[in-house]
């Protein structure tokens, strides 16, 4: 089993007002040359998660913390302008709240954080503090 320190929340980068099923978010990590999403869960509007990475292995979505982290990631993050913003549905909301509290009890130490806390980061990603709206957790 890997040690987890982080799970990092991230966000597709897409329009609100435009489908990204996990099938497109696929072919797009595909195109860039990965083996599969580098995601291990990934969160449609609609508030189904999607297993797309076995937890047994290291992600392709932090670089340099992949060995150590879980990555997940939330459909949307972009206003229908391609502003980055929080478009987390309800559902959505909902689901990676449950995802959050399962994976803290199998990995009571890891820190939650968005993409952007991480420290060579500049962009939006995943569009809200997750920091701040998980530290109860």
């Amino acid at each position: 089993m890997r040690e987890i320190e982080l799970i990092v929340i991230h966000c597709s980068a897409t329009r609100c007002n435009r489908d990204f099923p996990v099938e497109a978010l696929e072919a797009c990590h595909r195109a860039r040359g990965f083996n599969g999403i580098g995601y291990h869960y990934y969160i449609t509007r609609d508030g189904q998660m999607h297993l797309t990475r076995s937890e047994a292995d290291p992600g392709a979505h932090a670089k340099h913390y992949n060995k150590h982290s879980i990555g997940i990631c939330y459909e949307g993050g972009l206003d229908e302008r391609g502003k980055p913003a929080d478009t987390r549905t309800p559902a959505q909301k909902r689901t990676l709240l449950t995802l959050l509290y399962s994976l803290k009890a199998d990995y009571p130490d890891a820190e939650i954080l968005g993409h952007r806390d991480l420290p060579w980061v500049k962009k939006a990603c995943p569009c809200f503090d997750a920091r701040e709206e998980y530290k109860i957790l």
